[in-house]
C-alpha cells in the first residue's frame, strides 16, 4: 500500500514540477524517459541548454533535503539515461546540466536546484 501512495505522490510532485518550469519558459522534451529500468523524470531546453530534471517530492524532509537524496549511485543512474537520450535524438543544444527539483507536497513549493551536480571525468 505504501508503494501505490509513493507513486502517486512521485506523479504529484512531477506535475507541479511540470508546470514550475512551464511557468519559467523551459520547453518540456521528454517526462519519464525511460532506458534498462532508469528514468530520468523530466527532460527540458532552457533556451539553448538541456536540462535533465530529477523530482523530489514529499511531505515532509524526514529524508533529508532533496538534493542529498539523489547520492552517487543516482547521479550515475541519471548520466546513463541522459546518454541514450543524446545518442538516440537529435536535440539542439550548447550545453547541459543535472538539476534537482524539491516539490513539498504539502505546501506545493518548488526548490530548484540548478546544476545540482556535475559528472566526474572518467
Amino acid at each position: 500500500m505504501e508503494i501505490r501512495g509513493k507513486k502517486i505522490r512521485g506523479k504529484e510532485g512531477e506535475e507541479l514540477a511540470l508546470r514550475y518550469l512551464r511557468d519559467l519558459g523551459y520547453q518540456i522534451l521528454e517526462k519519464n524517459y525511460r532506458r534498462k529500468r532508469k528514468e530520468i523524470d523530466i527532460i527540458a531546453l532552457e533556451g539553448k541548454e538541456l536540462v535533465f530534471v530529477e523530482v523530489k517530492a514529499g511531505k515532509s524532509k524526514a529524508y533529508g533535503e532533496p538534493e542529498l537524496r539523489v547520492d552517487n549511485r543516482k547521479q550515475k543512474n541519471l548520466s546513463e539515461v541522459a546518454q541514450a537520450f543524446l545518442a538516440e535524438t537529435e536535440v539542439d543544444y550548447e550545453s547541459c546540466r543535472f538539476d534537482v527539483l524539491g516539490v513539498d507536497l504539502s505546501t506545493g513549493k518548488v526548490i530548484h536546484y540548478k546544476g545540482a551536480f556535475v559528472l566526474p571525468a572518467e
